[in-house]
């Protein structure tokens, strides 16, 4: 089968095409898919520049994010079978692969069935980002109605999806973005307070959307300098939950003074860590979203696609170019 392989850590021309051998069930818990689309996500460039940090097995072939067609089934399989179109988010750790081929072996657990009113380009766009906004706003803290809710870089892939999460819960949204076209796309997703951060102080303008108290939950998938300011724009005993490692030199100060609860979010952690029982739970999450696609409480932006060959240059567009919304490769 075809697939995108790299081989020693660097930037995306490391990423090259090759044939390699089509994977086969080695468990009976796992199921074959016939790759129609993968997602990609920073964790893809960030494994790629630093192969050492990650338990990858070389070559590698990255990518988290699947949608396509179940070719086979393990004998304990039970939720699905040959025919079923799917969608699945499993990172190529611990002797796994990833998305970047015509071909993946997915554990049961981290399955679901694809949202019928998306194509597979789209429900390729979903897993990880989905994943990642419902665990951190659902299960790290827990997001209740009337709460108002800040979204760091509301127009990205990550954003835009818990933008939508939060408003169906009954939160209030305020989001940063940087262009009107952004700013247009989130009010889209009924965001109540874009802030435009180029030109304008972040925290100030959550202080007076307030009333000067601050947010209950701020939700950062920025990091560095972002946390920081997160931090600042908390209300008193507020929470804030961050997809990156806060910076060594952050000033902890305002988190402190204001006895914020801090929360750190990985999707990626019950694979890595290898567990069921976590896995199992985010298979049930895809399922429940897959719902609220289908009936229309959320969509998926995908900004661009491109075949499987160019999977250099979708990364470099990934990493370069702060698109709205995800990039897909397509996988015929």
């Amino acid at each position: 089968m075809k697939a995108v392989l790299v081989e020693q850590a660097g930037g995306a021309e490391a990423l090259h095409l090759a044939e390699i051998e089509m994977p086969k069930l080695d468990k009976p818990n796992q199921v074959l898919i016939r790759l129609k689309a993968a997602g990609l996500n920073p964790i893809d460039y960030k494994v790629r520049q630093a192969l050492d940090r990650f338990p990858v097995t070389l070559p590698a072939v990255l990518g988290c994010d699947g949608a396509g067609v179940v070719e086979a089934v393990g004998e304990d399989v039970e939720r699905f079978q040959a025919g079923d179109q799917v969608y699945f988010c499993q990172a190529g750790f611990n002797g796994r692969q990833g998305t970047y081929a015509e071909y993946a072996v997915v554990d049961e657990a981290l399955v679901a069935h694809k949202p019928k009113s998306l194509d597979f380009h789209q429900a390729a766009a979903v897993p990880l980002v989905l994943l990642t906004a419902w665990e951190a706003l659902f299960d790290r803290v827990q997001l209740q109605n009337r709460m108002k809710v800040l979204v760091q870089a509301g127009a990205g892939g990550v954003g835009h999806i818990a933008i939508q999460l939060a408003k169906l819960a009954g939160a209030e949204v305020a989001t940063t973005i940087s262009t009107q076209e952004k700013e247009d796309f989130v009010r889209r997703l009924s965001a109540d307070f874009p802030i435009r951060y180029r030109e304008a102080d972040v925290v100030d303008e959550i202080r007076a959307w307030t009333g000067g108290e601050g947010v209950d939950i701020v939700f950062d998938t920025v990091g560095d300098r972002v946390f920081s300011q997160s931090c600042a724009c908390c209300r008193v005993y507020g929470e804030l939950v961050t997809i990156l490692l806060p910076p060594p030199e952050v000033d902890w100060t305002d988190a402190r003074v204001r006895n914020l609860q801090i929360s750190l979010e990985m999707m990626l952690t019950p694979v890595l860590l290898e567990l069921p029982e976590w896995q199992a739970h985010q298979g049930h999450i895809l399922k429940s979203a897959a719902e609220l696609f289908d009936q229309n409480k959320l969509e998926v932006q995908v900004a661009k696609t491109f075949p499987l060959a160019e999977a250099a240059e979708a990364q470099r567009y990934l990493e370069t170019q702060a698109p709205l919304g995800k990039v897909v490769l397509t996988i015929d």
